[in-house]
This record gives C-alpha cells, sequence and structure tokens, in this order.
C-alpha cells in the first residue's frame, strides 16, 4: 500500500497552532486570525507535496530560532514531522526549502507580526498599563548581512569601510510594547542616505498608534514635527529633551521646581522625510510640558502635573531600557544580528520571520504570566525558546484533550524560569577568552587567493 504524500490543510493549520502553543481556551487565543493563517496556507501552489506555504514557514521559525540557523535544520525538522504523521520522507536537499522560502509573502508575514504584536498589546490586563495607557517604547537598530552584490546595491556598507571589506547594513526602527515586548509594527532601509534616519523610518509606521496608546523613546526622536503628529492623533509623548535643546524653567507657566509649560515654535526647515504641504499643516506653536528629575530634562505632552507626576514620570521614562534588551535577545540570542539570506527581498522576509517568532514566544510568556500570575518581562525568553523546541513535535501529534492536560504544566514551567535582579561586585570590561591568532582582512578577499 502507498504512503500518502501530502498533510492537509486543516492539518496544517492545527500542526502550526500546536507547535506554539496557540491552543485551548487561555488568553490571546486566536493571535493569528484565522482568516490570515488560512490565506497563508492557501498562497501556495495546490500541486506541491511537501513544502507547502504553511509548512515552510513553520520550518523557516523554527529555523530562526534554533542554534545554527541553518536551513538543513530546518529540512530535518519537516522529515522529522513527516515521518510523525506517517507520510514519505522528503529530501535531506535544502534547494526545494529555499525555493519555498521564496514564495513565501512578505505582506502576509508583515500582517502576521503586527497582528500578534497589536493582540498581546491591546488586550494585556489593566495592572500591566500605566495609568491606563498602553505604553509603547520606539527605537532603532542596524543588522549586517550577507556581503552579496544585490545586498551592497540595496543595503550599502557604511561609507567608512573599503569596498570589499565591509557587510551590507540595514536599519530598522521597531514599535514594542512596554507591557509585553511584543512588536507592534517595524520599518527597514538603508543605513545611510536620503529618508533612511530613524525619524523617518518612523513616520512610516504612525498609523500604528491607537487610542490609549504613550510614545517612549530616546531623545532623538524629541523633534518638533514628531511631537505634533503624535498630538494630532491624539497620542501622548514622552522623551528626554534633545542635545541641541536647552531647557529654561524661567519661561512658561510653572508647574513646580523645575516643571513648567513652554511653547515650542515651528522651525524653519522641514524635516528631510516630511512633504512641503504635510510640514505646512503643522501648527505654528505646540505647548509642552519640560521638567528636570535628578538633572534630567524630559519633555512630555501629558501636561497634567497633579495627574502625572514628574517623578513617576521619570521612572516610567527609565523603563525605555527594556527596548535596548529586546533588540539585545532579537540580534544576539536570535542571531539577527547577522542575517543569512543573500538577496534584499529574502533579508526582508527573514527580519519578517524573525520578528514574527519573537511574537509568537512573547505571546507564551504573557499567557504565562497570566495563568501564575507574574509579569511577562520577568519570565526567561530563551527559556520559553528551549522548551518550545523541545516539546513542538509533540505538541503537533497529540489530541486535543492530551493537548488540554498538558498546556498548564508547560505554561508552569515557562513561568518557573523568572529572570531577577542579581547583585553582585562590580565587573571589569576585559575578556578572559583569547581570539583566534588571524590577522585582520585588508582587501578583498579575492585577492588574498593565488593560483
Amino acid at each position: 500500500m502507498q504512503k500518502p504524500n501530502r498533510l492537509s490543510l486543516r492539518r496544517q493549520i492545527r500542526h502550526f497552532k500546536n507547535a506554539f502553543f496557540q491552543f485551548g481556551e487561555l488568553p490571546f487565543k486566536d493571535l493569528l486570525p484565522p482568516d490570515l493563517i488560512n490565506c497563508i496556507g492557501a498562497s501556495g501552489d495546490p500541486r506541491e507535496v511537501v513544502f507547502s506555504p504553511l509548512i515552510t514557514l513553520k520550518a523557516f521559525l523554527f529555523q530562526v530560532l534554533s542554534a545554527t540557523g541553518s536551513c538543513k535544520e530546518a529540512v530535518s525538522h519537516i522529515l522529522a514531522e513527516r515521518l510523525f504523521s506517517g507520510l514519505e520522507a522528503n529530501s535531506m536537499s535544502t534547494g526545494p526549502y529555499c525555493k519555498a522560502r521564496h514564495r513565501l509573502l512578505l505582506p502576509q508575514l508583515r500582517e502576521a507580526v503586527m497582528a500578534i504584536g497589536e493582540k498581546l498589546h491591546r488586550h494585556v490586563p489593566h495592572p500591566w498599563t500605566w495609568k491606563g495607557f498602553h505604553v509603547v517604547i520606539a527605537d532603532g537598530a542596524t543588522m549586517l548581512m550577507p556581503d552579496t552584490d544585490e545586498n551592497q546595491q540595496a543595503y550599502p556598507q557604511q561609507s567608512t569601510q573599503k569596498p570589499g571589506l565591509g557587510f551590507p547594513i540595514v536599519r530598522m526602527v521597531g514599535l514594542l510594547s512596554l507591557a509585553t515586548g511584543s512588536c507592534l509594527n517595524y520599518a527597514v532601509g538603508p543605513y545611510q542616505g536620503k529618508g533612511s534616519g530613524e525619524s523617518s523610518l518612523l513616520s512610516t509606521l504612525l498609523d500604528t498608534f491607537g487610542g490609549k496608546d504613550l510614545l517612549i523613546a530616546d531623545r532623538y526622536y524629541c523633534t518638533y514635527a514628531i511631537i505634533a503628529l503624535m498630538l494630532e492623533k491624539r497620542v501622548p509623548v514622552l522623551f528626554r529633551l534633545h542635545a541641541n535643546k536647552t531647557a529654561d524653567f524661567r519661561l512658561g507657566k510653572r508647574l513646580g521646581v523645575k516643571d513648567h509649560w513652554v511653547q515650542y515654535t515651528k522651525p524653519k526647515r522641514k524635516p528631510v522625510w516630511m512633504s512641503e504641504q504635510a510640514f505646512a499643516d503643522l501648527p505654528d506653536t505646540l505647548t509642552v510640558r519640560e521638567f528636570a528629575v535628578a538633572g534630567t530634562v524630559y519633555v512630555t505632552t501629558l501636561l497634567a502635573a497633579k495627574t502625572y507626576p514628574k517623578k513617576e514620570l521619570a521612572a516610567l521614562y527609565h523603563q525605555r531600557w527594556k527596548i535596548e534588551l529586546d533588540f539585545r535577545t532579537i540580534k544576539t540570542n536570535m542571531g539577527m544580528e547577522m542575517l543569512r539570506c543573500k538577496t534584499p527581498e529574502m533579508v526582508r522576509k527573514e527580519i519578517a520571520v524573525n520578528l514574527l517568532a519573537y511574537n509568537l514566544i512573547r505571546a507564551n510568556l504573557a499567557r504565562a504570566a497570566i495563568v501564575c500570575d507574574k509579569q511577562p518581562r520577568h519570565l526567561s525568553f530563551m527559556a520559553a525558546v528551549q522548551l518550545m523546541r523541545s516539546t513542538a513535535s509533540l505538541c503537533m501529534q497529540m489530541t486535543s484533550k492530551a493537548l488540554e492536560n498538558l498546556l498548564a504544566p508547560l505554561l508552569n514551567a515557562i513561568a518557573y524560569t523568572v529572570v531577577g535582579k542579581y547583585k553582585r561586585k562590580n565587573q571589569p570590561r576585559v575578556v578572559k577568552r583569547r581570539p583566534k591568532p588571524f590577522p585582520l582582512m585588508n582587501k578583498p578577499r579575492d585577492q588574498y587567493i593565488t593560483s
């Protein structure tokens, strides 16, 4: 009797959800809208037997979460899944899998990232908010990629590097939820050139903000245009004062010691990322609140000093550092610091899949936190990744009843590994392990090769 070759779409969807613990009647159910996951599943070639879009996406997700990040490991994952399901084994060649990744649609991947990020951000318990606000943190990061001609053309290396000695570099600006750490939206672009700055990329994400959001970002974003556009959306902001500005607390309306309202005047020059008409539509003046705590000056559009005391705002701003830890998780722990794909199109898909995997892990941390009465940011991200990798194949094959019995222990296990504050003596910034004794490359590689 010939073995079957194809998993039905219904089983593919069930396996996809089970692999990432998205089952059971618990908070954050159906993180990926059913219409979207059905659309992804039906978007491929119906003649494809092994590498359908959902199976390819699932393998891609486990690839970016794996220790090696290799395509061979992703193909091995597909092989194990097919053997578990009683299907014929696929080839260990990575070629068909890489071609299947090319067929994944970037708009669907981005929509999946935003769907999960938004649901985690909007549906958190009230104690996870700040005075009822859903706090959003914005910041930028850079990533390198393989040194191919196509990547260099789209994302040129830094101008200070000699040709052939650097790596193409991409800039990313992300909007992350302070409560859950999930990525709500992101934008990518070249590291240098007109319209490639962090403010330019942030301007493409403004439609992400909604009611009861509060934006926190570092002093780089404290510009007239950004403050005005956020006020237009009725989204308050909290920044440190821009390095080019000086606060004079003798001016404006005094609210307390080093706390006042002051008017900002629209600058004469528009930002490079704004059109002439959009800049002309900005108001001529803005009323903002400046205040100082422990020698640091902050700017906010939360004007009520009694409702929002300056020390509480300063303490909230200090939590902005969490986005630095989130980017460290994404770049270092998930290996996004050096991307693997060799074309700009696949680089953009790789970034989207990495952020989708990141959001799925954040969803499991949020569910575990709610069930076990903890804060999601107090739980270990990598512990959740390791647990999911270890149990994914088992979860895909289990019945609904068995999964219901398994879910509570899994969430308890995720909540068990708490990241605490450890007290230790200050450590010197030195490295004990010696680097390999190879000289640095100071000319293109092909010039080293001798016939």
